[in-house]
């Protein structure tokens, strides 16, 4: 390639994002036009990928942290043959279009996660070389490298500020993740304006203590530069690696680069001419040249790159074939034919708490399911989440399956989605259901693309007792079950946390919280796991008509079968429905949901939680709106009113009515 040809194709990404963004007369320009060089070098000379193949295994992936430059990674995708056209770009920030104003990885061919809320993408890409690490340890084998690719990221000023990407970054540094590479676009401005306004300290220094290998590039406008120092970030020393990459934002728009208008604004009819003036662009708006796209095609380059490690694949299958047949099915996201083999049984009667429960579930599963990888944010034992012998994930030891994510469970949540992103195995982690706030980004992102990651949150409510109200979640059920792609079970016993797990298991669309109590409950005589797939069921039922129906979840359900007795002893006819899942019970058939509340009888429901939300299948509760209290278990329930004679009387009140 000659070096005139890679500026012409640097121009060319620097003009479609001026385009794009002018036609749209939205979005963030300066950001592309600044990286272009950085991106033009990276995508044709060292980003090992297939555009004919998006979701080839061994494809380096790439991730954008920086996702408002959504214009650099379109116009990369579409000069290098992904299925992205010319009207795509000028569809840029359109309903229904393929190039939405942030990158999301289910709308566009070729986009590894959906970014733009920034860290995100830069804990996920932390999971994605996590991912690659474990599975080169399990799968390759002497002479058989069948795991073997980068993971690139741009991040930027932004994207480091964000404490994610801090807990992200310390989290990989200690393990040694050495295929991570990190370019970070240090052009000093944010939209605010200049980066000191709020940001002065020594990035490289922070990266070097976080255990990372520190590189520089002075002047991203030198493509000689950019290569080597690409070439020297792809030799690995067994650290992560980072790039600060010096760059000025909106270059070469002569009044509007380095200023913070460059960053979220369109340059302006005017500065969008005079910028092509200064780089000798004489073209009609969303030109292509033919020369450009040439250097950038790497459709035959990526042909080759695959076909070549299909053939090694193939004789791997023919050395090991068993190792071959297991790796193509966890990266086809499939559970083994017996993996619910050994799941544990309950005796009516015993006494468990939901949270102990679960972790018979998770021990019973690893050992049918090798993929299932969990960790907990400094909870383990408390979480009941350590897969026993399992050994611990650390640097040179990646074939484990307990991971130890610190207390970061933001940065955990963000890997969390980085390691599903990746595939070829089936991520969990664990924390205080109260900690959800801390992690809501990155289990609001795993919603919005779809990604099965199991969430196991323990303490779950003033049951909790003496650690008091900082810690006992009170808003945190409803604020999670409004959240779109969400399934929440909270199981009233240990058989159904079994159905819980069999549920969130199964799951291949979306992310899944397990609410679970932190104290012993009985397990009733009526409890199903297989009923859980119904969202709710009958656990007691009268034998005479209905007068009321007292619906509950969780450590409740049993508090609700001992107030049912009591209102038999008033000559009262209580039905009890256990509703794990407001969101599976959604799903069912409305006849079902009927049949179990039915609309002429009046309901009652018993959540230690806030109200929000019930009205939708009850009339009156019985909630926590307000903070709980520091106690034991015993005196916080009859404190709040979570007693059977307490709901007994509201249910008498209820059909009096």
């Amino acid at each position: 390639m000659s070096e005139d040809l890679d500026q012409l194709a640097v121009d060319t990404i620097r003009a479609l994002a001026m385009d794009a963004v002018e036609a749209a007369q939205s979005g963030h320009p300066g950001t592309p036009m600044a990286l272009a060089p950085l991106g033009q070098v990276l995508w044709s000379r060292h980003l090992r990928h297939n555009p004919s193949d998006p979701g080839w295994v061994d494809r380096d992936r790439f991730v954008l942290s920086a996702g408002h430059a959504s214009m650099l990674l379109y116009s990369l995708l579409h000069l290098t043959g992904y299925d992205l056209t010319i009207e795509d770009l000028k569809d840029f920030r359109q309903l229904g279009s393929a190039t939405p104003g942030h990158p999301e990885d289910f709308e566009t061919p070729g986009v590894e996660t959906t970014t733009g809320p920034l860290g995100q993408g830069f804990g996920n890409a932390v999971g994605m070389a996590l991912a690659e690490a474990v599975l080169a340890e399990r799968f390759n084998r002497p002479g058989h490298t069948i795991i073997d690719h980068r993971t690139w990221v741009i991040a930027s000023d932004g994207d480091l500020m964000e404490g994610v990407s801090s807990e992200s970054s310390s989290l990989a540094g200690h393990l040694g993740l050495g295929k991570l590479v990190v370019l970070y676009d240090d052009n000093k401005i944010t939209i605010d304006g200049s980066t000191d306004l709020a940001f002065s300290e020594d990035v490289e220094a922070r990266y070097a203590a976080y255990g990372w290998r520190t590189l520089s590039l002075d002047d991203v406008n030198d493509l000689d530069a950019v290569d080597k120092v690409l070439s020297a970030a792809a030799e690995s020393d067994g650290r992560p690696t980072f790039v600060r990459v010096r760059t000025m934002i909106g270059y070469p728009a002569p009044h509007a680069q380095n200023t913070a208008k460059a960053h979220g604004s369109p340059l302006g009819v005017d500065e969008v001419a005079a910028a092509k003036r200064v780089m000798g662009w004489d073209h009609p708006a969303f030109f292509v040249p033919e020369q450009a796209a040439q250097v950038m095609d790497a459709t035959e380059r990526g042909g080759q790159s695959q076909a070549e490690w299909q053939r090694r694949f193939e004789a791997y299958h023919e050395e090991h074939p068993e190792l071959a047949r297991q790796l193509q099915r966890v990266l086809d996201g499939q559970l083994p034919d017996d993996w619910a083999q050994d799941l544990p049984t309950f005796e009516e009667g015993s006494m468990l708490a939901t949270r102990s429960a679960s972790g018979q579930v998770i021990n019973a599963l690893a050992n049918r399911v090798p993929e299932l990888l969990g960790g907990s944010a400094d909870l383990a034992g408390s979480n009941k989440t350590t897969i026993t012998d399992g050994g611990n994930v650390a640097k040179g030891a990646y074939d484990a399956r307990n991971m130890n994510y610190g207390v970061r469970e933001h940065g955990m949540a963000a890997i969390l989605n980085g390691l599903a992103l990746h595939g070829g195995v089936r991520p969990f982690g664990a924390s205080f259901l109260i900690f959800t706030d801390y992690l809501r980004p990155s289990l609001r992102l795993a919603c919005l693309m779809g990604l099965p990651v199991v969430y196991v949150m323990t303490h779950d409510s003033i049951g909790l007792g003496e650690d008091g109200p900082t810690h006992q979640p009170v808003e945190h059920l409803a604020s999670l079950r409004a959240m779109p792609g969400l399934v929440v079970l909270r199981p009233a016993d240990a058989r159904e946390t079994v159905g819980a797990w069999m549920q969130a298991l199964q799951r291949t669309d979306g992310p899944t919280v397990l609410a679970l109590s932190r104290q012993d409950l009985p397990t009733l005589a009526n409890s199903d796991a297989a009923k859980v797939a119904l969202g709710g069921y009958t656990v007691h039922d009268p034998d005479d008509d209905l007068d009321v129906v007292l619906v509950a979840t969780g450590s409740e359900v049993s508090i609700a079968v001992e107030a049912a007795a009591r209102l038999a002893e008033r000559d009262v006819a209580a039905r009890v429905v256990s509703l794990p899942s407001w969101e599976l019970l959604e799903e069912a058939d409305p006849d079902y949901v009927e049949e179990l509340l039915p609309e002429e009888v009046p309901v009652l429901s018993i959540e230690a939680a806030s109200s929000f939300g019930w009205s939708r299948w009850a009339d009156d509760h019985v909630a926590l709106d307000s903070f709980g209290a520091s106690g034991s278990v015993q005196d916080l329930y009859v404190h709040f009113g979570f007693t059977p004679e307490n709901i007994a009387d509201m249910a008498f009140d209820l059909i009096e009515e």
